[in-house]
């Protein structure tokens, strides 16, 4: 059992040395295009949601 555990911990190690990280240019462009897409996504669904809720509103005090 401590055979696998560490053959699958020195496989790990493996893998990680493949793996291309970004610079810090790129994980900063990739995050402010992560915040920016949140914040349009925020503001859409905010803006149908005040939408929706006025639509139901209305429909509710004309009944």
């Amino acid at each position: 059992m401590a055979n696998k555990v560490a053959g699958f911990f020195k496989e790990v190690k493996l893998e990680m040395i493949k793996v291309s990280w970004p610079n810090k240019n790129e994980l900063v462009g990739s995050t402010i295009v992560v915040l920016v897409s949140l914040g349009v996504l925020a503001l859409f669904i905010g803006v149908c949601d005040i939408a929706l809720s006025t639509l139901v509103n209305v429909i509710m005090t004309r009944l």
